[in-house]
């Protein structure tokens, strides 16, 4: 594949990811602190969804020989610290690598801070790990361990099984947790049960 393809085929894939997370209502910065806080599960639904999807796609590709997997090394001081600065952030924000991207191309005003934000710290990074953050974030490092090779199963047998497991969890999660009591029935924000104040406020 050429680099001009590769960069037509990302940039068709942002596109449509961040149409995905407009519409889906899940780059507004409220329903992200509301799943951090665990009141709103919209942005879970939609995050379990992708991975359930990556999985099946994943195992048909690497059972049928069409793709091999490349896993990076489990480095679990990394994980751990990088995660938790990550959510914190997220909270602080109201966004995230992803859907700042999309705040922006929807017009919050705020969202080109949060981006400029992200440069600022990619930068800070870039300098600061080689000789600073290196020695601490490969601490625990067990090379590229994967749930596979540990249980001794095929790759495409364990993605499927968790994949079984994330779909039978958003089945129930959407029985407890239905979508239209988290944004409405018309997708606006608004559920069904909301006062006529909170209506015509939308509507301004």
């Amino acid at each position: 594949m050429s680099v001009f393809a590769a960069i037509l085929i990302g940039l068709a894939m942002g596109a449509i990811f961040g149409m995905a997370l407009e519409k889906g209502r899940v780059c507004e910065g409220g329903v992200i602190v509301c799943q951090m806080q665990m009141s709103r599960h919209t942005m879970l639904k939609m995050f379990l969804s992708a991975v359930a999807t990556g999985l099946i796609v994943l195992s048909i590709m690497v059972g049928f020989g069409i793709a091999k997997l490349s896993p990076k090394a489990t480095l679990f001081a990394a994980d751990i610290v990088g995660g938790a600065v990550l959510g914190v952030g997220i909270v602080i924000a109201g966004a995230c690598p992803g859907t700042v991207l999309a705040q922006i191309g929807t017009g919050y005003k705020d969202a080109i801070f949060t981006f400029i934000g992200g440069l600022f710290g990619a930068l800070a990074f870039t300098y600061m790990e080689p000789n600073i953050l290196k020695p601490v974030l490969t601490t625990g490092s067990y090379g590229k361990l994967t749930l596979d090779q540990v249980m001794g199963v095929p790759f495409p047998a364990v993605a499927l099984t968790f994949a079984a497991i994330i779909i039978g969890f958003l089945v129930w999660l959407e029985k407890v947790s239905p979508w239209q009591a988290e944004i409405g029935p018309n997708a606006d924000g608004v559920p069904a049960d909301a006062p006529v104040e909170a209506i015509a406020a939308t509507k301004v």
